[in-house]
């Protein structure tokens, strides 16, 4: 090996006789390898003195127009919209987007992918994130990689961009208490993302701020209204109810669905707010109040902070450096599905 090149992978494939991908799946510590493989492997890397990031610098000196977004389920909502003002921004901006979709977004899957971005010299990188275990895959991609997390708060050290998620839920809370319901029900979205929690966590600060009674959230397997229903059926079936806060709207469909079955009145026996102000939500039975996320808006700030973090001299955009939180406020619409409580009759004697 030349004396004045730094060492490459390849090197590490050679000196350890194994393959190149054998080495990729080694630095990203995917499990299908022997552990003998392995050893050889970091032997050969720190006999080399390799560093998995060196490629990364390659990005600031054979940057392209292309931006690279690894996306996870775009056939949810919330991650179709953001891809959507993703690429809304991009063009805007003379930018084009090459997508990455993982399956799963745990460590392998994200390097991966950041990897077969950084192959095709993107300018930067931005990942929709909005699972846990995202989070801690982010932590592992080489600091020098230009990446902006889309969709997880300030729960990582990168750049990122989010919608509030707590204080959406805390609007949708409040108003519901301010309707002069006793307390709010929950229904929560799989825990294992974040915007779950954190709506859980603004519902619960809610709750906790006005001395309201804090019932036991039924927890959703997923995001559909299936599980919506699911959990409809047993918050019908309890007379104590009178308002509903779903963490998303499609939770709050099958809600709707498995009240009116019941025979439960939308909004005069139980009230019901959702989240997301998806595109149908106004054309539920009854229409459905919500918390509106600026999904257009979320874009353009994603690409901005990842334009502004790289530089741009067409555009006179220097490098900044700077590894901001940003968080977008979410908006309340209310519509008809909620309303004050009926009085409560007291039972014959």
């Amino acid at each position: 090996m030349d004396g004045d090149r730094a060492p490459v992978m390849a090197d590490v494939a050679r000196i350890a006789g194994v393959s190149h991908q054998t080495v990729s799946r080694v630095l990203h510590d995917h499990p299908n390898v022997r552990p003998r493989t392995r050893e050889r492997v970091l032997a050969a890397v720190r006999e080399l003195g390799y560093r998995p990031n060196a490629a990364a610098r390659t990005l600031a000196s054979r940057r392209t127009r292309t931006l690279g977004v690894i996306s996870f389920n775009t056939t949810l909502y919330g991650p179709a919209c953001m891809l959507y003002g993703i690429e809304q921004a991009a063009r805007e901006h003379e930018y084009s987007v090459t997508v990455a979709a993982v399956g799963t977004l745990d460590r392998y899957s994200v390097l991966d992918a950041v990897d077969r971005l950084r192959d095709q010299n993107v300018a930067g990188i931005v990942v929709i994130a909005p699972q846990t275990a995202a989070v801690g895959a982010l932590a592992n991609v080489p600091a020098d990689v230009p990446l902006v997390a889309v969709g997880c708060g300030t729960h990582t050290a990168l750049v990122s961009v989010a919608v509030d998620n707590e204080a959406g839920a805390e609007l949708a809370t409040s108003y519901l208490l301010d309707l002069g319901h006793r307390t709010v029900h929950h229904l929560v979205g799989p825990r294992s993302w974040l915007d779950a929690q954190e709506r859980e966590a603004g519902w619960r600060a809610a709750l906790e701020k006005r001395g309201a009674p804090v019932p036991e959230p039924s927890a959703g397997a997923d995001w559909t209204a299936r599980t919506g229903y699911e959990h409809g059926r047993r918050i019908a079936a309890d007379p104590e109810v009178t308002a509903v806060f779903c963490a998303n709207d499609h939770l709050a469909l099958g809600l709707l669905r498995a009240l009116q079955q019941a025979g439960r009145r939308v909004p005069e026996d139980i009230s019901v707010v959702g989240f997301d102000d998806m595109p149908e939500a106004e054309y539920f039975g009854p229409s459905l109040t919500t918390v509106r996320q600026d999904f257009d808006e979320l874009g353009r700030r994603a690409l901005r902070a990842l334009i502004e973090l790289v530089g741009d001299p067409d555009a006179g955009i220097p490098a900044s450096g700077e590894r901001p939180h940003i968080v977008i406020p979410p908006s309340l619409v209310v519509r008809t599905s909620a309303t004050r409580p009926r009085p409560r009759t007291e039972s014959p004697t």
